[in-house]
């Protein structure tokens, strides 16, 4: 099988965001980047967990370097490598360990998507995994500056993760796939 161009591998990664993330209101700070296309988007040909902490690390300094007005967030999406979820959870610790390696703790940091993500306390099956399931493996590479001013402005952001649970549990799978659909595919 093919894989994906890197254009479909960012056109069904825009689908969810807009679609999921902005749509459903899953990250009610996704839209504002979107809006004023602060989001780079990087597909990532790694093979390897090695040549991927590489590719993270010069992300990591591109978006430091940037400038926050046109660059705000990275969307590090790697189809290639780490498609099982365990191995993807376990190489997490090796992007926060990059961030401290590149004094960049308390200014940037990632978080965590990816198409079998399964939260610590919901079964394998169970929708609200849905909120972390992007159509393949990305690391997010936010400002934490950024985080601290969305959070600002934002009331009780700890009901983000609760309110997320209900929307998806209220959707419900099917609803999940269907909003997920390419309108262009033939299933």
């Amino acid at each position: 099988m093919q894989p994906a161009s890197d254009a479909a591998v960012i056109d069904a990664t825009r689908r969810w965001l807009e679609r999921a993330v902005i749509g459903l209101n899953l990250c009610p700070f996704a839209k504002a980047v979107h809006a004023k296309q602060q989001i780079r988007w990087v597909v990532s040909r790694a093979t390897t967990q090695a040549a991927l902490l590489a590719e993270l690390v010069h992300e990591l300094q591109s978006l430091a370097a940037a400038d926050p007005q046109a660059v705000d967030t990275t969307l590090l999406i790697h189809p290639d490598v780490l498609q099982d979820f365990h191995a993807y959870n376990q190489f997490l610790g090796c992007a926060d360990r990059a961030i401290v390696k590149q004094q960049l703790q308390g200014v940037l940091q990632v978080a965590s998507f990816h198409p079998h993500y399964q939260f610590h306390d919901c079964e394998p099956d169970d929708v609200a995994n849905c909120s972390n399931r992007s159509p393949y493996p990305m690391l997010h590479l936010l400002r934490e500056s950024s985080i601290d001013r969305a959070v600002a402005a934002f009331p009780e952001p700890e009901s983000i993760y609760d309110a997320n649970i209900r929307t998806l549990r209220e959707l419900g799978r099917e609803g999940w796939d269907a909003l997920l659909r390419d309108p262009t595919s033939r299933s």
